[in-house]
């Protein structure tokens, strides 16, 4: 079995009875990494009878997932890529509409139903909004995969109650299975499935295994012959083959590119020449190089000697660029520039002049609220860019943030960042393996779970508590709560000193955000960082010390007049 993804497709269509086919449908193979990345796209839609421009809403609805897919980000999942792309085709579907006639009666306008398939890696992903439906072929029999949105007034009559067009918004239906090389799919229209027997189209798909399209033909006409009254299509895939691993632009450059040697000052390096080290740890070597030609000063990083053998390790190396070459943020680092080809494996990046973030603590051991807040919105900021890419960056602690020379706060070292469309190809996860440094990872890693965009924001707030105070929100006792009872009994303790002037509200905004319960965190970035500057009036009623702690004198008077009262009237009774 190749190392790669393929499939066997069979399609075709008809008007059948009709006086125009208002059904369309298209298939979308790529090839190299973007095969890898963003996988096989099919779909079909098919329009309603009672619109006289429902053919053009089918037709732009699957050019423009096919085309479109392909032009969202390599990073994102393929649920997050395919609904942006088809929320954006719903919104131009229904303003078409609000232009005309249509406005007034839904079913006149730009209207269909969609049934999407998405093969990647090991997966298929499943996306439908109407009454087309996607069959899997089992030991069953045909099993379908998608619901119908059908409301019906009657036996006899019926009606959409979704579909694309019909509203200013769209609920897709989401579903993905596992697949497995021998896997049949089919998708199909009404005038299809309501027609054709389950044992006529498996017989087909049996006797015509070499040629679908044929197999799909003689069951578009064998729905004819049983009097189908609508327009017909269908589709029929076949999974030939499923990938071990779909990473290969990485396992590739591996394979391909020699290790480099340890360098010296003034040395030429591949066109570079080394000005000296920056610095050296057991995982990898970084330099400060300069680019002859252009003068411009980018960092090295080359793989320690003890893990050149450690291909895990070498992915995450080049993934690292890999991800600086697509976030665009003034608080994340870039890529260097794509100058020359290169004969070794190595990454570049930019150069940032500056310290990061855990030498600026060793010389300001002791800032103000004000510093700090400033320093925590601009990582959120970096934070946010990540988010927005469907990437975690999963080891956020001082030696990953730089301050560079104007005060700018940038996230670097991404080779613990979860790329959500890159862990959805993989098909060899290891589900064990922890991304960051214990003392700011989320306590959810420890259990085995997989981060969220709220494990990062966890590893902002202790960042932020550790810029307070010096110390940590539970020590070092996350990483031992590897159950969900001990982590239920880790004790938040407050940022609050007698040395440090920090409101109160701060400490309650700290503590949600430090929650273990990764459910009763903040939901977003943007709140927790607005909760650090702006009281939140939940915190300021909850944080109002007690009458005890405010006027403790007037306190033991009240109880010492209760007592007296009490006991006048005990002796007069």
């Amino acid at each position: 079995m190749e190392n790669r993804l393929t499939i066997a497709l069979g399609q075709h269509t008809d008007r059948g009875r009709k006086p125009s086919n208002q059904d369309f449908h298209g298939c979308q193979i790529p090839t190299g990494a973007m095969l890898d990345l963003k996988g096989i796209a099919l779909a079909m839609a098919d329009g309603i009878s009672s619109s006289d421009v429902s053919h053009i809403a089918s037709e732009t609805a699957v050019r423009a997932f096919l085309d479109d897919y392909y032009c969202t980000s390599d990073a994102w999942s393929v649920r997050h890529a395919v609904e942006r792309v088809l929320t954006a085709t719903n919104g131009w579907l229904h303003s078409q509409s609000q232009r005309g006639d249509a406005r007034f009666d839904k079913n006149r306008g730009y209207v269909c139903t969609l049934s999407a398939l998405v093969l990647k890696a090991d997966r298929a992903h499943l996306f439908h909004v109407g009454d087309t439906r996607i069959y899997r072929l089992n030991d069953a029999g045909l099993e379908q995969l998608t619901h119908d949105h059908r409301l019906w007034v009657s036996p006899e009559e019926h009606y959409l109650s979704r579909a694309l067009g019909i509203d200013e918004t769209v609920e897709l239906d989401y579903r993905s299975v596992a697949i497995r090389p021998g896997d049949l799919f089919i998708l199909a229209t009404d005038g299809v499935y309501e027609y054709a027997e389950t044992a006529f189209i498996l017989q087909c798909c049996r006797e015509c295994a070499e040629d679908l399209d044929e197999a799909a033909r003689r069951v578009i006409n064998h729905a004819l012959d049983n009097r189908s009254r609508d327009n017909l299509t269908l589709q029929i895939v076949r999974v030939d083959s499923v990938p071990r691993d779909t990473t290969p632009d990485f396992h590739a450059t591996i394979a391909d590119l020699p290790l480099p040697p340890v360098l010296e000052a003034r040395a030429s390096f591949d066109g570079y020449t080394i000005l000296r080290e920056l610095h050296a740890t057991s995982r990898s070597h970084v330099y400060l190089a300069e680019d002859p030609d252009s003068g411009e000063r980018v960092v090295l990083k080359l793989p320690s000697i003890d893990l050149q053998q450690d291909e895990d390790y070498l992915e995450r190396l080049l993934m690292e660029e890999w991800i600086a070459r697509r976030v665009h943020s003034a608080h994340v680092m870039r890529a260097g520039p794509q100058t020359r080809q290169r004969q070794y494996l190595y990454t570049v990046t930019e150069y940032i002049e500056g310290q990061t973030l855990k030498q600026w603590l060793n010389d300001h051991p002791q800032p103000d609220l004000e510093t700090v807040r400033d320093l925590i919105e601009q990582i959120s900021k970096g934070l946010y860019a990540l988010h927005r890419m469907e990437i975690l960056h999963q080891d956020l602690k001082p030696d990953n943030v730089m301050i560079d020379t104007h005060g700018t706060v940038r996230l670097i070292d991404l080779g613990a960042a979860r790329v959500a469309g890159i862990e959805e190809a993989r098909t060899d996860v290891d589900p064990l393996a922890l991304p960051g440094t214990a003392l700011y990872m989320a306590p959810e890693y420890f259990m085995g779970e997989v981060g969220t965009a709220r494990s990062d924001l966890y590893s902002l707030a202790v960042l932020t508590y550790h810029l307070l105070s010096g110390r940590f929100p539970y020590g070092p006792q996350v990483a031992k709560a590897r159950t969900v009872a001990a982590q239920r009994n880790l004790k938040y303790q407050s940022v609050l000193d007698d040395e440090r002037a920090i409101p109160a509200w701060v400490d309650e905004t700290l503590k949600k955000a430090l929650h273990p319960n990764p459910d009763k965190r903040y939901q977003e970035l943007s709140e927790f960082t607005y909760d650090l500057r702006h009281p939140n009036k939940a915190y300021l009623n909850k944080t109002r010390p007690p009458l005890l702690e405010r006027n403790p004198v007037a306190v033991w008077q009240g109880i010492s007049a209760i007592l007296a009262a009490a006991v006048v009237y005990l002796l007069v009774r």
